[in-house]
């Protein structure tokens, strides 16, 4: 390669006159698309050129070639290091070394500054290869050059961050292969020779790659000092301050603490944040606030780092920084705000760590200054710089030590007062409301499904503090509360025009300011229980007494009001309800006064005014619901006034419940009270609670209900949408481009009332209401529960065989299949009227009520009849799944009945293909606690058809769904509006981690099995694995007809677009590996499967840009199935011998390199990126295909942490999927 390069200088003057015409015809604006591609083949190309290093040293150190001619020498010099540096002899790599010096000696301040950048890259990629092997002198070569110039010197600075970045904080697949050895390196360069040898005084110093007695750490303080000095601004001495400060910040994540107090960086830190140059300030507080963020601190370097900010002048000079930086919402300055935010972060990690440790912390000195700078930061109007503020208070509130010392008890007032003013439904406030917060919030972030997460997150904390205070001083706190609640609440019309049934408002602001208040008071009362809890019997008897009398007396006051908005009357009844179930517990009378109060709310209704109307509609459904939660915590005392009770019930139901369903839900309450009741005679007991189920069994055993579910036209009577077809048809609704804007005939609006009465004759809602009340909320071994499972277990055979027909033809129903009375031309209308309008976080456009008020302006439009079939056929399927879930809980009496597996196992999974991605994902997450409740003796008759057929569907649709996702995608490029596209996408993701999670839930090795009941079954096992005593990752591992469509998923689980399912199937898979490492026929078919299929799913996703952020968990899985199945099997060394350019020599040296590292992880996902590294994708932004985003706006993890949502998606158009050219072949297919 280098070899007689003298004889070649003609060769290169060519080779630099045709790299110069490539490179101008590529950057010409004239030229062709055909001559640029022409142009860019041959650049390429030219990459593999033998002497392509030395061109490319040749260019860039011509400095009579444009920069644009340098940089691509520059990359031909790079791609060589990168790919074929192990191909080098010696002498070769010694020359590349040389010619890399050589370039960066010659820098000068004129070089643009991308090129600097290339040449300091270039010296890393250098370093990560040859460092402390053959190349000990780098130490000195880089303070030869820090001697130079300031452009010599911030290319320095350059190398030390990268290579930091590299070594500490990448998966960087270079630095991986090396091990520690470039870890150690690092430090002993950085760190000086005393402190090197006060901390490690046995350290190896037989290899010595530093240089002098001073490490980096130390000049590059002296360097700071330097240009701080230029108070003036001088914006050479600016730039490489801020490029000290960026390395520094990249240094103390991973530095010798002790370096970096004997070094005074704390003191230089703090200088640059009292500088006049606010991107300084910027720097310093994001390399303090780096710094802080780590985990581990000795005691004595906790003292001396961490101390050192806790003294007066530190706390002052963040107290005048932070107030500087706070800007005014109607003229925000980006800078300062992002100060502000970054400042607060700062603040969160330093009272973090004094919260964890305070004894090592003297609080006599500046502890007062700092609560006082938590509380100013708290009242921020941006609740983005507030919350971090909340958070590190609910950890100092939390600290035994912290919480009773004087300065936090003199700002307990200040404290309640932020946070009863920030609990307000921010979400609920017009997005061009004046009010500063919502102006920031709208600044901050971008989409609804970030302001929800962030607001919850933020009202949380609000809370949390409440509660802690509460906890500490319990009746101090409380009647500050109340008493502030009681203004507010008297006074809520004050200022705001009077209620009005016409102009009703779920978000009006009298109803904000009461739930603000009572959300405040919930979290006292929460506070108040756990204070009364953790005293115990410790001398709380009178002050419990004086404080129950004081909350019940203010209760009674708030109850003696009167409310016309039924909204506010749901959250006074809320409330009252906490009360009785929280601090007054132990008052049965008080609860009755609560129990009779909700009983006598009586809200006439008036359809006239909709929005009023449903508000009515919800608190009478509330109330049935704080009914029964009464009942079910104060049943001893309501059954002694039984009669008194049953009267009253009656009188509500006959006033108020318009139909059967809210009826049995009245009833129930009864039914709640009688069954968990201790007081009752146990026969007496028995005949009361079989006079509320006898008539639902009967139903249920009704020849009438068999007949109509054993066929599917029986079942479209049954559910009354007989006439659907018909009417559909006759009106040709498919040609009708907008339903919502075709209003509903008579005949259309009698279709929705026969459905909505056919739907109230099934007994379905109602046999949920009582076994809902049978089952909820009981102790596994309770006698309630014992009585349940004697209710029910006779009744379980009679119910099931119908239950189990209405949910197969409910599943049915979204075949189009099945609607033979459409013409054929209609039959994809059947997809567009089963298709959910839902709002959802993350999917939906606009807010919740938004998309309810949308919904009931089309109630009587063909898309209001559509939604009535859809609620309809919704209410059977779901109603139906939470029978079975509240039926498991009944344990063996539900699964040890023998007819059960394969029916239930038909009725939910042979028609769930025709539901909806969104539908289908719902019957993941409510049929989950089917499967996990069952019990370790009836596993091997039940899970097995369960969940056989559950993997078998979720691999057909959710593969189906990505390939056709991915069709979407490809041919929708160029193309605008993909919103339905991106929706679609993102409840596919949703059902593709529901599925992903239940396969994390199935194999977690440490989870523990239901709990045992008194009698078990004998149990059948197949030999495979000990599965009586097992859990159920032993169960299944052992249960072949279950593995192997459990793996198919999790292999085709591997290549769909979805980060986070990727990342934990990898993992999964990851922790299977070992376990089929063992001679058997299932072992052995398990392990060339994972061989052949999951090596070749790994390989193909590394290929893949979409999976760039999970190549190190692929590489890990990769990494495993070659280690442990290699020595087994040729497989592994098979696939990957078929891969294009793979030798069996690069084979065999990279397994011998797995084999050595040994339990080292990082260097075993090192040793594959490497090995593979032509097959890896590369980032859409590293392509050129996005810009990167602008610095400014990149949120730093906590601000992300803080609007954590499920869903990934961030507005952006998705690119399509990109040309895997030759991964189809790679395995060697045709």
């Amino acid at each position: 390669m280098v070899d007689n390069h003298n004889s070649k200088q003609t060769d290169v003057a060519a080779s630099k006159d045709q790299v110069q015409r490539a490179l101008e015809v590529i950057h010409d604006i004239r030229s062709s698309n055909a001559l640029r591609h022409e142009a860019s083949t041959y650049l390429e190309n030219f990459k593999s050129d033998d002497e392509a290093p030395y061109h490319g040293y040749s260019l860039a150190e011509d400095k009579s070639q444009s920069p644009i001619v340098r940089h691509y020498g520059l990359s031909l010099l790079e791609d060589a290091i990168r790919r074929r540096w192990t191909n080098y002899t010696p002498e070769q790599s010694a020359a590349l070394r040389n010619w890399e010096l050589s370039l960066a000696q010659s820098v000068t301040d004129q070089d643009p500054f991308y090129l600097r950048n290339k040449i300091a890259l270039i010296w890393v990629e250098i370093a990560k290869r040859s460092w402390a092997l053959d190349w000990m002198d780098m130490d000195a070569n880089l303070f030869q050059l820090w001697q130079a110039s300031l452009a010599s010197k911030e290319l320095v600075l350059t190398v030390l961050e990268t290579l930091s970045e590299d070594i500490f904080g990448h998966e960087d697949a270079a630095a991986g292969l090396r091990g520690t050895d470039l870890n150690k390196a690092c430090i002993d360069i950085t760190t000086s020779v005393a402190v090197l040898t006060e901390c490690f005084p046995s350290r190896d110093t037989s290899i010595n790659v530093r240089y002098g007695e001073d490490g980096w750490l130390s000049r590059m303080g002296e360097l700071l000092d330097w240009c701080l000095s230029f108070q003036g601004g001088d914006e050479g001495s600016k730039a490489c301050a801020l490029r000290i400060l960026s390395t520094i910040r990249s240094v103390v994540i991973w530095a010798v603490p002790k370096s970096l107090s004997s070094t005074r960086l704390i003191t230089r830190l703090c200088q640059c944040m009292a500088s006049a140059q606010l991107p300084i300030q910027l720097a310093a507080v994001d390399a303090l606030h780096t710094l802080y963020n780590r985990q581990r601190f000795a005691d004595e370097d906790f003292q001396e780092l961490v101390g050192a900010m806790y003294s007066q002048e530190t706390i002052e000079l963040l107290r005048r920084l932070y107030e500087w930086s706070c800007v005014d919402a109607t003229d925000i300055d980006e800078e300062k705000y992002l100060l502000s935010k970054k400042l607060s972060e700062l603040v969160y990690n330093i009272g973090r760590l004094l919260a964890e440790r305070p004894n090592l912390v003297d609080i006599d000195t500046g502890f007062d200054h700092f609560l006082k700078l938590l509380v100013s930061i708290a009242k921020n109007n941006s609740l983005q710089v507030s919350i971090t503020a909340l958070h590190v208070w609910i950890k100092i509130l939390g600290s035994d030590k912290l919480v009773s010392s004087v300065p936090v008890v003199s700002l307990i007032g200040d404290l309640l007062e932020v946070c009863s003013q920030r609990v307000i439904k921010y979400e609920a406030l017009p997005e061009d409301s004046p009010n500063p917060s919502i102006i920031f919030l709208n600044e901050d972030l971008d989409t609804m499904p970030e302001r929800h997460a962030f607001l919850g997150n933020y009202m949380r904390f609000c809370k949390m503090v409440t509660e802690r205070i509460v906890q500490q001083q319990p009746a101090d706190a409380l009647y500050h509360i109340l008493g502030q609640a009681e203004q507010v609440i008297t006074h809520l019309y004050d200022g705001e025009p009077a209620f009005s049934m016409q102009s009703y408002s779920k978000t009006s602001i009298p109803f904000l300011k009461l739930d603000a208040q009572c959300s405040v008071i919930e979290a006292a009362l929460k506070g108040s229980v756990t204070w009364l809890t953790g005293r115990g019997g410790q001398a709380i008897g009178h002050e419990q007494e004086v404080m129950a009398q004081n909350l019940k007396v203010w209760c009674e006051r708030i109850l003696g009001l009167n409310f016309e908005d039924p909204l506010v009357k749901e959250r006074v009844i809320q409330l009252a309800v906490g009360f009785a179930t929280g601090p007054l517990k132990r008052d049965a009378r008080f609860a009755f006064r609560v129990f009779e109060y909700i009983l006598d709310t009586k809200y006439p209704d008036n359809p006239s005014f909709a929005a009023y109307s449903e508000a009515v509609k919800d608190l009478q459904g509330l109330c049935v619901h704080e009914l029964q939660r009464l009942a079910m915590k104060f049943p001893d005392y309501l059954i002694t006034i039984f009669d008194e009770v049953e009267r009253k019930i009656s009188q509500v139901s006959q006033a108020f419940a318009q139909d059967d369903h809210a009826r049995a839900r009245y009833y129930s309450i009864l039914f709640i009270i009688t069954h968990r009741a201790a007081s009752v005679d146990p026969q007496s007991r028995q005949e009361r609670l079989q006079t509320f189920l006898q008539p639902l069994v009967a139903q249920w055993q009704s020849s009438d209900l068999s007949d109509s579910v054993a066929t599917f036209n029986g079942f479209f009577k049954l559910i009354g949408c007989e006439g659907i077809q018909q009417y559909i048809s006759e009106r040709a609704i498919h040609k009708i481009p907008d339903w919502s804007m075709h209003p509903l005939d008579e005949e259309g609006k009698s279709l929705k009332v026969h459905m909505h009465n056919a739907l109230e004759k099934l007994p379905l809602r109602a046999t949920k209401t009582f076994l809902g009340a049978s089952v909820e909320k009981l102790e596994p071994n309770s006698t309630a529960r014992e009585l349940a499972c004697r209710l029910w277990a006779k009744d379980i055979p009679l119910i099931l065989p119908n239950l189990l027909q209405l949910i197969s033809q409910a599943h049915a129903f979204h075949d189009p299949a099945n609607w033979k009375d459409l013409p054929t031309d209609m039959s994809g209308i059947v997809q567009r009227i089963l298709t959910d309008r839902f709002w959802q976080v993350g999917i939906s456009t606009g807010s919740r009520d938004e998309f309810y008020a949308r919904v009931g302006d089309t109630k009587n439009t063909i898309e209001g009849l559509a939604s009535s079939v859809r609620a309809t056929i919704r209410a059977v399927r779901e109603t139906g799944y939470k029978l079975l879930c509240y039926l498991s809980l009944l344990g063996e009496h539900f699964y040890s009945y023998k007819d059960l597996p394969e029916p239930l196992a038909r009725a939910l999974f042979t028609d769930a293909y025709a539901l909806s991605t969104h539908q289908m994902a719902i019957l993941v997450e409510t049929i989950r606690p089917v499967i996990e409740n069952c019990p370790v003796a009836s596993r091997a008759h039940f899970l097995p058809p369960i969940l056989a057929t559950l993997f078998e569907q979720l691999d057909r649709k959710a593969s189906i769904e990505w390939d056709t996702i991915e069709a979407k995608t490809r041919a929708a490029v160029g193309r605008t509006g993909l919103d339905e596209e991106m929706r679609d996408e993102s409840i596919l993701r949703q059902l593709t981690y529901a599925s992903v999670t239940l396969v994390v839930s199935l194999l977690d090795p440490d989870k523990p099995n239901p709990p045992a009941p008194a009698q078990t079954n004998g149990i059948v096992t197949n030999g495979l694995h000990h599965v009586e005593h097992g859990n159920v990752r032993s169960f299944i591992l052992g249960t072949p007809d279950i593995l192997k469509p459990l793996i198919l998923f999790c292999t085709h689980a591997i290549r769909m677009h979805d980060s986070r399912s990727c990342s934990l199937i990898t993992r999964v898979l990851s922790s299977l590996v070992p376990e089929f490492d063992t001679i058997g026929p299932v072992d052995t078919e398990v392990r060339e499967f994972i061989s052949t299929e999951v090596l070749k799913a790994c390989i193909t996703s590394l290929h893949d840009p979409y999976f760039v952020d999970q190549q190190k968990d692929l590489a890990q899985l990769i990494a495993s199935i070659i280690l442990i199945y290699a020595p087994r099997t040729e497989t592994p060394k098979q696939i990957l011998l078929s891969l294009p350019s793979m030798t069996a020599e690069k084979i065999e040296r990279a397994i011998q390199q797995l084999f050595k590292a040994h339990q080292n992880t990082r260097q075993q996902r090192a040793i594959i990126l490497d090995f593979l590294e032509s097959l890896r994708g590369v980032s859409v932004s590293e392509q050129g295909k996005m810009a990167r985003p602008d610095p400014k706006k990149i949120r730093s993890a906590m601000q992300e942490k803080y609007m954590t949502v499920d869903m990934q998606g961030d507005g952006i158009k998705k690119e399509p999927s990109p040309d895997l050219g030759g991964v189809a072949d790679m395995f060697g297919q045709p």
